[in-house]
């Protein structure tokens, strides 16, 4: 049996630019980062703004839950960092973190740390616990970081990619990365990691129009993924699909099989180029969340197995 999955539109939620989107672990919340400056608590399940921070005059490129504080955490183009309580919607902290645009932020899953990384081709690690305190800097890129991420298998590491076209992995106690590849021919904008029959593996998308599969174990391209006709400025695994997505500033979203890299499904958003992909659950049904130049589009995907041909 081969796997198959369609995308049912269900909403689209016309709005300024969605440079990133987060899902909250336990609540129908999507936290929703514009190019405005704005940040906005969106429920899935009402089809509301339950929540709106006018965070900055300048774009937020990257905002995430730090759901066991009740708090959510932002990076924009001012260099500051901000951290809010969802709940009393107080501002509680505020700081200079860079020198250029914050483009990524990633929430350790059980350490008090959040990593930043900006234009200024440096990588931060902040300790909430220490108020904020940067306890390590991460230098080695020669181009914008434009996104790092946690290793869900080993969270005392961490990825990072460039538009230097590398990307590098590094330990939370080491300011010099443990590996280093050349992935790209062109700037590297978005990573994930994704697990297969016990082994692991990153997904990087680039401005040379094609995501690429690395073993990290052998350091070795397994896979290309190509058919994007503009640069690949998202992409995620989900979480209990076998099932990778990419989309593109060519206003495109591909879904492919993780477990042989064949190409599924190819969709045209409808609200322009793609910047954020993110996954719910609604009623028993797995959620599809894309984040565009015109808003954001929330659609069901629906899986079904189709039989090979002989």
């Amino acid at each position: 049996m081969t796997f198959a999955i369609e995308i049912e539109k269900k909403h689209v939620q016309k709005s300024e630019r969605v440079k990133a989107l987060e899902i909250h672990p336990t609540e129908p919340w999507i936290l929703v980062s514009l190019y405005t400056g704005t940040v906005q608590i969106w429920n899935y399940q009402s089809q509301t703004v339950e929540k709106n921070y006018q965070v900055s005059e300048s774009p937020v490129r990257s905002a995430k839950f730090i759901a066991r504080e009740k708090s959510i955490v932002v990076g924009s183009d001012d260099h500051f960092i901000r951290v809010y309580n969802y709940t009393t919607e107080e501002k509680t902290k505020e700081f200079k973190a860079h020198d250029d645009y914050i483009r990524s932020l990633a929430v350790h899953p059980t350490l008090p740390y959040v990593l930043s990384s900006s234009d200024d081709m440096m990588i931060k690690l902040w300790d909430w616990e220490k108020d904020w305190a940067c306890t390590q800097i991460f230098k080695g890129h020669n181009h914008y970081v434009m996104q790092v991420a946690f290793n869900p298998k080993e969270n005392q590491t961490f990825t990072s990619v460039s538009l230097d076209c590398t990307m590098k992995m590094w330990n939370l106690s080491s300011s010099d990365p443990i590996l280093e590849l050349e992935a790209h021919s062109k700037g590297i904008n978005c990573v994930d990691f994704l697990t297969c029959d016990d082994k692991q593996y990153l997904i990087t998308g680039s401005d040379d129009h094609t995501a690429k599969v690395w073993d990290l174990q052998n350091q070795t391209c397994v896979q290309i993924l190509e058919g994007h006709k503009n640069n690949i400025s998202a992409l995620a695994m989900h979480p209990e699909l076998p099932a990778l997505f990419t989309g593109s500033e060519d206003g495109t979203f591909s879904v492919w099989d993780a477990t042989n890299y064949s190409l599924l499904n190819t969709q045209i958003s409808e609200l322009g180029r793609i910047w954020a992909i993110g996954f719910a659950s609604l009623e028993g049904s797995h959620m599809l969340i894309i984040g565009c130049d015109e808003g954001m589009i929330i659609g069901k995907i629906v899986c079904s197995e189709t039989p090979e041909e002989d």
